[in-house]
C-alpha cells in the first residue's frame, strides 16, 4: 500500500493527514490537528504524527506535500505568524521521505481542482472552459488568496500570486468614499485589494456604512461591529464567542435589512470586478474558481447581478470574459486533499 503525507501548516494550527493512494483513488487514513504555537518547529510535529500512523500499521509515506501559509522560494519558507523557517530538503532528511515539497497554502489548491468530485463544487456562472488555457482561483476568507494554474505536460503547474496586495481601485463614488474612510480608520497610506475583497473586507464595508449612515449608531449591527473591531485590535473581551461581523451582515441582508444589503452588494461588486480584472490579467480561459470561506456561504449571492455584471464589465474586453465559467469550491478539506494530489504527482 502506498501512502502520502499531506499538510496544512499555519500560524494557528498544523493539520497533518495520511492518505492511501491507489491509482486515482485518494483515501484519508489518519488526520491530526496540532496547535502550531505549542511546538518549536515542524519536524517534531511530523515525526510525532508519523509515529502514530506507524503504530497503527501504516507504512511510511512515499511522498509528502506540505502547504504553508507564506511564500515559498527555492524550497524554503518562513511563516508569517510563527518563528519557523521551513526547508524542504532538511524536512525530507528528518522524516525519511525523499520526495517532499513545500507549496503555498493557496497555490496548492490548483493541484486538487482537476480531481474535485461533482459534489465538491457548484456552478456560479455558466461558460465553456478551455483545458489548454490557464485557470484562476480566488479565495475570499480572512484575506484574499490568489493563484494561477498553467497547463503543462503531466497536468497543471501552480503559480502563487500576491495579487491580493495590489491597490484597491474604486469604480464608483461610494467605493472611493469607502477607500478614503478605511485608509483613515486603519491608518494606512494605501489600501490593498484584500482590505475590501475578503471576508474581513465585508466587515469593513459594513463598519463604513454604519459610520456614515444617519441611523448607523442605533442599527442592530452596531454593537457587533464595535465588538468585532475591538477583538480584531486585541482590545476586546476574550471571554465568550468571537464576534463575526461578516456573517452577521450576510444574515441581516438575507432578512432584508437595508444597510446590510447595501454592504453586501457593494462587496459583491468589488469581488466581481477584481475577479474579472485578474481573469483578464492571466487570460483565464480555463475557468475561474472561487474558494475560501465565503464561496459556499454566499453561493446564491455570487450568482446574482452585483457579482456577475462586475465580473464582465470590462468595456472592449467584455467578449474575452463572456465565455469564462466560474465554479465555487465547496469542500472544506480541499486544502488537505489538494496537497495529497500534489504528493501523488511527485511519484510520477
Amino acid at each position: 500500500m502506498t501512502t502520502l503525507l499531506a499538510g496544512d501548516i499555519g500560524g494557528t494550527k498544523t493539520l497533518l493527514s495520511l492518505y492511501r493512494c491507489e491509482g486515482e483513488l485518494l483515501q484519508p487514513l489518519a488526520v491530526k490537528r496540532y496547535p502550531s504555537a505549542d511546538w518549536d518547529a515542524l519536524a517534531p510535529i511530523a515525526l510525532h504524527f508519523l509515529a502514530t500512523t506507524e503504530a497503527a500499521g501504516h507504512p511510511l509515506p512515499a511522498a509528502a506535500c506540505l502547504a504553508v501559509a507564506g511564500p515559498v522560494r527555492a524550497g524554503c519558507s518562513r511563516l508569517t505568524n510563527l518563528p519557523w523557517r521551513l526547508d524542504a530538503a532538511a524536512l525530507a532528511a528528518d522524516l525519511g521521505i525523499l520526495r517532499l515539497e513545500l507549496v503555498n497554502d493557496f497555490a496548492v489548491l490548483i493541484y486538487g481542482l482537476p480531481h474535485v468530485p461533482p459534489a465538491g463544487s457548484d456552478e456560479v456562472r455558466p461558460g465553456s472552459a478551455d483545458p489548454g488555457e490557464p485557470l484562476l482561483v480566488l479565495g475570499a476568507g480572512t484575506g484574499l488568496g490568489v493563484a494561477l494554474g498553467v497547463p503543462v505536460a503531466g497536468g497543471l503547474q501552480a503559480v502563487a500570486s500576491e495579487a491580493a496586495h495590489g491597490e484597491f481601485a474604486p469604480r464608483s463614488e461610494a467605493e472611493w468614499q469607502l477607500r478614503e474612510w478605511l485608509r483613515a480608520d486603519l491608518g494606512l497610506e494605501r489600501l490593498s485589494i484584500e482590505r475590501v475583497v475578503s471576508g474581513t473586507g465585508l466587515g469593513h464595508v459594513a463598519r463604513w456604512l454604519l459610520a456614515v449612515d444617519p441611523g448607523g449608531a442605533a442599527h442592530p449591527l452596531a454593537p457587533e461591529a464595535e465588538r468585532w473591531r475591538a477583538q480584531s485590535e486585541g482590545t476586546g473581551p476574550e471571554e465568550g464567542p468571537r464576534a463575526d461581523l461578516p456573517a452577521a451582515v450576510a444574515a441581516a441582508a438575507a432578512q432584508g435589512d437595508r444597510l446590510a444589503r447595501s454592504a453586501l452588494d457593494l462587496w459583491l461588486g468589488a469581488y466581481g470586478a477584481v475577479a474579472g480584472d485578474l481573469a483578464l490579467a492571466c487570460l483565464a480561459r480555463g475557468g475561474v474558481w472561487l474558494a475560501g470561506g465565503t464561496a459556499a456561504k454566499l453561493l446564491n449571492e455570487l450568482r446574482g447581478p452585483s457579482f456577475q455584471e462586475a465580473f464582465v464589465a470590462k468595456g472592449r474586453l467584455r467578449p474575452v470574459l463572456d465565455p469564462v465559467p466560474i465554479r465555487a469550491l465547496l469542500d472544506p478539506e480541499a486544502g488537505s486533499f489538494s496537497a495529497a494530489c500534489r504528493a501523488r504527482m511527485l511519484l510520477a
